[in-house]
């Protein structure tokens, strides 16, 4: 019996974990992509806010694995949040969560130097490692010749040359996971981490070890393609980047009225069958008007955006996938210093447009306080997503559907463009106050690695927009959902006296509340159907939409909402009105998930206030100044 013991390897009852290590910009999340395909999820650190995906795969042998993909860090010296979750991970520092048992060290084949002191240090910690080098494929374009064996010899772990992006281009390092997971026993948890924080001289010795090994391992450094450097010389052009970079912005939200405008007439249509098709198949009565003017007027007035969002994070995906986002900060490093951010939070301010959240979560790579902070208080003026289904609204009710400029823009997708650009210069000039009063010091420069230039993996695209769209569905299922069902109650309860002229409404809970803050915003040209939107609004900038949708439903211009509330708005409102909130919109106050990521991330209710406190006096202000001004020119 203790012969079997001792010859069979005892897995653990568990799923066997591994984690992807390695620096930003290697590939590692293409490669988590490879391994997992749709069986992942995205969650929350104990007591951080820093994301961690998880995924499963099954091995050739069968065997079922969990993987992590944690945050890209140069070192286990963290000098940023990111960094500290990824060695707080590996070391087994969070509470409830046993340390990996295995790590998979990912590297960019085509900059070995970089990458192979992390490799060191995680030798240190005595769990199994396989070091995964990726990209191999461009590093035999440039003709970087790595002796993976030799490196496997010099380093005493086993290396597996991958190319993520390629089909079957991680088989090899299915193999290996196999032989290492054989190769592990169930008392591996409790082996001693023997890393500690190097000294300067332990780091010049591990610079030391480094060179040594590339000159057995690295028969030709390489030099980045002809391509890239052909492309950099013109993109990263201080006469030409800049206005291209430009110019891709520009495209982007042309697009975003352009590319979706097809799907959002289907999904509108489709929206105006089921209304109609619960209208005609249910009695009059209560659970009527649930359904049609509370969940369908609602929620389906926040669906139609779906695309629109999907277009710009199709673009910003690509981006990155690219290798364009780090130029692009590197462009906008001039811009940035002038108003004293560092060039690195360009990154942070543009996650921003597609959710302030993950927006100011990246502002964790910032290693300075002083200019972490002043990148969070002003990465909620960035227009996210949750904005567009608002600017949609607005700009189809007032903005005539024309082109412009001999046909070539379309004027629609040019008031986008301002709307976005309103955000980035007023943020901008927050900057600029914000680092000259509250937050003064030295501007640090710019250090960043510029990665090579590549094919988006047509794969990881689509998963990003799958993920995009779970997310945006299941905020449409409960938060949205949830809302307009309250929001319904309180539109309809209290009911209407006997004899009341005027629609039902006024006499709910919520015509109270509109009419009770109506005085409030009288002076910015909001109506009292407004200032109720902008209360659930509270909770996500998108359900001010479903808001105004199951309003107008509940009011006496219900009939008209059947067609679109478009078309509601514009015969309810003037145009001062509509700048105004548009105005509104841009400064606006973000979402309540938005401010509790602020005060968690500067563990601080007074940066949250703060927030709060400014950004709502600079949205009454730019729109009492915007109502004001356009009555006087175009009249009321």
């Amino acid at each position: 019996m203790s012969d079997t013991v001792l010859s069979t390897p005892v897995l653990p009852a568990v799923p066997p974990r591994i984690a992807l290590v390695g620096n930003p910009n290697c590939g590692k999340t293409a490669l988590f992509n490879a391994l997992t395909g749709a069986r992942q999820k995205v969650a929350n650190y104990p007591g951080v806010t820093v994301e961690r995906k998880i995924g499963e795969f099954l091995s050739p042998a069968g065997t079922r694995v969990q993987i992590v993909d944690l945050p890209g860090t140069y070192s286990l010296r963290a000098r940023s949040p990111d960094e500290e979750v990824t060695r707080d991970v590996v070391l087994g520092r969070f509470r409830h969560e046993a340390p990996p048992d295995a790590m998979v060290c990912v590297a960019d084949a085509t900059n070995l130097r970089l990458h192979l002191r992390l490799v060191l240090e995680l030798k240190k910690l005595g769990r199994p490692i396989i070091l995964a080098l990726n990209m191999m494929d461009v590093a035999v374009a440039r003709g970087c010749r790595v002796d993976a064996a030799a490196l496997s010899a010099a380093l005493s772990v086993p290396v597996v040359p991958t190319v993520a992006i390629r089909r079957n281009g991680v088989s090899g390092l299915l193999d290996q996971i196999d032989r290492s997971m054989m190769a592990m026993t169930t008392d591996l948890a409790a082996a001693p981490c023997g890393w500690s924080e190097p000294s300067a001289r332990e780091l010049r010795a591990y610079h030391q070890e480094v060179e040594g090994i590339l000159a057995a391992a690295l028969q030709d450094a390489g030099k980045p393609s002809l391509a890239t450097r052909r492309i950099d010389a013109a993109l990263l052009h201080p006469a030409v980047g800049l206005p291209f970079l430009l110019l891709v912005l520009f495209l982007m939200f042309q697009a975003v009225f352009a590319w979706a405008a097809v799907p959002m007439d289907m999904i509108d249509g489709a929206l105006g069958w089921v209304q109609a098709a619960a209208g005609a198949a249910l009695p009059d009565g209560m659970l009527k008007s649930l359904i049609t003017d509370g969940i369908i007027a609602g929620v389906g007035s926040v669906l139609i955006f779906l695309p629109q969002i999907l277009v710009l994070f199709f673009f910003i995906l690509v981006l990155e996938s690219t290798g364009y986002m780090a130029r692009a900060a590197f462009l906008l490093d001039r811009l940035m210093g002038g108003v004293g951010l560092h060039g690195r939070a360009f990154i942070p301010l543009l996650s921003s447009f597609a959710c302030a959240v993950p927006g100011i979560m990246a502002a964790r790579t910032i290693e300075n306080r002083a200019d972490r902070l002043a990148t969070i208080m002003i990465a909620p003026l960035m227009t996210c997503s949750a904005r567009l289904p608002v600017y949609t609204l607005i700009i189809a009710a007032f903005v005539p559907s024309r082109t412009v400029a001999g046909g070539m823009i379309g004027l629609q997708g040019l008031v986008m463009f301002t709307l976005y650009a309103a955000g980035i210069l007023s943020a901008l000039a927050v900057a600029f106050v914000l680092k000259r009063t509250i937050f003064k010091g030295a501007r640090e420069p710019l250090l960043m690695e510029l990665p090579s230039y590549r094919l988006p993996s047509p794969r990881d695209i689509l998963l990003g927009l799958l993920e995009r769209t779970r997310i945006f569905l299941a905020r449409a299922g409960t938060v949205i959902f949830a809302i307009m069902i309250l929001l319904w109650f309180l539109g309809s309860f209290p009911a209407a006296p006997d004899g009341a002229t005027g629609p039902a409404i006024d006499y709910s809970f919520a015509g109270m509340l509109g009419h009770a803050l109506a005085p409030l915003l009288a002076p910015i040209g909001f109506t009292w159907q407004i200032a109720i939107a902008l209360v659930p609004g509270m909770a996500a900038r998108e359900v001010a939409v479903a808001a105004l949708g199951t309003v107008y439903a509940l009011s006496e211009t219900g009939d008209a909402l059947s067609g679109s509330l478009a078309g509601v708005l514009a015969a309810d409102w003037s145009l001062p009105t509509a700048l105004s909130l548009l105005a509104w919109f841009v400064f606006a106050p973000q979402c309540v998930s938005t401010l509790s990521v602020v005060k968690r991330e500067t563990n601080s209710w007074f940066w949250m206030l703060m927030m709060i406190a400014y950004m709502t006096a600079l949205a009454y202000g730019a729109a009492f100044v915007t109502f004001r001004l356009s009555t006087a020119l175009l009249g009321g």
